[in-house]
Parts: C-alpha cells; structure tokens; sequence
C-alpha cells in the first residue's frame, strides 16, 4: 500500500508539474525543473507555484512578426508600447529559435530593464496560416507588430492582406532615415 501512495503521490506531482508547464516560458520551465531537481537530490517536495503560472498566462501581450532581420526602430516601438501598455512579449517566427533568439539579443537588455517578459513562438507552414492559427489560440495577444520591409508588412501597406486578415490588429512599423511611422490598417501617424 506504501508502494501505491507514493506512486499516486509522484504521477499527481508530475501532472501538477505539467500543467504549470503549459502556462510558463521556457526560462520559468527550466527554473522549475532545477528547483525540482535539487529538492528530489536533497529529499525535499516541492509543488509549483501555480499562481505565478497563471498570472503570466492572463498577462496581455503584444506580439511581433520576426523575420530575418530586426530594425531597432522596430523593437523600440515594442519596447515603448510593451512599457507603456504593461504588456509582455510575444515573438512569433518561422526561423529557429536559436535564430530569433540571436536577432533578439542586442535588446534583451532593454526588455529586461523594462520588465518585459519574453516568449518566443516558432511557427510553421505557410505564413499567414501559421500565424492565423497561433493568434486564433491565444486571446492574450492584443495586437501584432511587424516590419514594413518584410513579407507581412509588404502585403498589408500594399493591400493583398486585407482580404485574409488575422484575428488581432496589425501595426505595420515602417522606418525612414529620421522618422519612424506606424501605419494601422489606412491610418499613419508619425513617432518621433
């Protein structure tokens, strides 16, 4: 019967564990897993803290289309307006993680600076089906950010998007020398 309880007690700890997965990002995983293994190296339980899983999984986020490359004016916007708003992060790719993770790193600085918590988001198939389908299962992302230069700022200023739209808003950040101007559906206003 000893044997039964603990197994009952490790497969409940194991799905506790799970399911405060499905709601953190991959740092909060890797953190839990080393909290979790130092406490089973020195004999202790410990249990997730699933408020904290479940206060980043109600944050508001504001999501940015990352192609191959990314502007810094770009990622100032986001950062201002991720600040601003009291929004975390979302990145959302079709390249590799390690990929956008190298893109991202000249400003993780900043984000950390402002609080800002990260996920990145790899994405597959064909772009706007891909992102059609991330955005449409995950209501906590208010709007998505992209580049003009790319293939989803490109179809939105040129007006081939408008008939396949996505769930959420897109903000079309375009860069000029001195001047950058975020376009929203027919609406420019310039930032200086």
């Amino acid at each position: 019967m000893k044997k039964l309880t603990e197994a009952v007690k490790q497969m409940l700890d194991g799905l506790a564990f799970a399911h405060a997965g499905e709601h953190m990002s991959m740092q909060e995983k890797t953190s839990m897993l080393e909290q979790k293994l130092t406490a089973m190296d020195n004999g202790e339980a410990i249990t997730p803290d699933f408020a904290a899983s479940r206060s980043k999984s109600a944050a508001r986020r504001i999501a940015i289309y990352l192609g191959s490359e990314l502007p810094a004016e770009v990622m100032e916007y986001v950062i201002q307006t991720c600040s601003r708003l009291q929004h975390e992060l979302s990145v959302l790719t079709f390249q590799s993680e390690t990929t956008a993770r190298t893109l991202l790193s000249p400003h993780m600085g900043a984000l950390d600076a402002a609080g800002i918590d990260v996920e990145v988001a790899t994405l597959s198939g064909d772009p706007v089906t891909g992102l059609n389908r991330y955005l449409r299962g995950h209501s906590e992302i208010v709007f998505l950010a992209c580049k003009d230069s790319g293939y989803l700022g490109r179809s939105y200023l040129n007006g081939t998007q408008r008939k396949n739209a996505l769930p959420v808003p897109v903000v079309v950040v375009t860069t000029a020398a001195n001047s950058t101007s975020i376009e929203t559906g027919r609406d420019e206003v310039n930032v200086a």
